[in-house]
């Protein structure tokens, strides 16, 4: 569900729960979830988005500060920067000879579109065998809030900065959005699909959600 505000819009992710109230809660990346008792009306989750815009945004731009604190990247080989969960010199991961800063940037940024592909591809494989599933396509690309997507038409979306995250989290955002494509909310039935592939899925969760804003070129 996407709220429209005159300067922002808050995207968020409506689960259905047997509970009785209405809870909001937020990712590393400033992503939104809302968990509502079923048979929720539109209009009543618009309001409480609403009710919280101001705190949402707040939350935001801290989460934008705490990232600027890491962009401070130093682009020269021995540059460190995450890949698969742990440091490498930038020499170690591209070519860094006779390029300016900005030719870096850019071919690392290549460098992890690249390594994302292959690796999504490969564990994608391997999961979509033990949940019985096929997603109709698989793309890599660049999103600011979400660490991965799945459409009602079965094409799953991964973020590039993934391949920065370890295996163990890349394995769970893989499993989460093939599980998507049997519970498309994240009710009960979806979380146990999940807990059934990963049953520690909340310590491989709790480190995107804490190094997440790390994760940065």
């Amino acid at each position: 569900m996407k709220v429209k505000f005159d300067d922002f819009v808050i995207e968020c992710d409506v689960q259905y729960s047997k509970g009785q109230k209405i809870s909001l809660t937020m990712d590393s990346l400033g992503f939104v979830s809302i968990k509502v008792p079923q048979n929720t009306n539109q209009e009543t989750i618009v309001n409480f988005i609403k009710q919280h815009a101001e705190v949402i945004k707040q939350e935001r731009e801290n989460i934008s500060k705490e990232k600027d604190k890491f962009r401070a990247k130093t682009y020269v080989s021995e540059g460190k920067f995450l890949h698969l969960g742990k440091e490498f010199f930038l020499e170690d991961l591209i070519e860094t000879k006779e390029l300016t800063e900005d030719e870096l940037k850019i071919n690392l940024k290549k460098f992890y579109i690249s390594s994302c592909k292959k690796i999504v591809n490969q564990r994608v494989k391997i999961y979509q065998d033990q949940l019985r599933v096929k997603p109709k396509s698989i793309e890599v690309d660049e999103s600011k809030i979400r660490w991965g997507s799945c459409t009602s038409s079965k094409k799953i979306t991964f973020n590039y900065r993934l391949a920065m995250a370890p295996l163990e989290s890349i394995d769970y955002v893989v499993v989460h959005e093939l599980c998507h494509l049997l519970h498309m909310n994240h009710d009960r039935s979806f979380w146990r699909k999940v807990g059934s592939v990963l049953p520690d899925y909340k310590k491989r969760q709790e480190y995107l959600q804490r190094y997440g804003a790390t994760m940065t070129l």
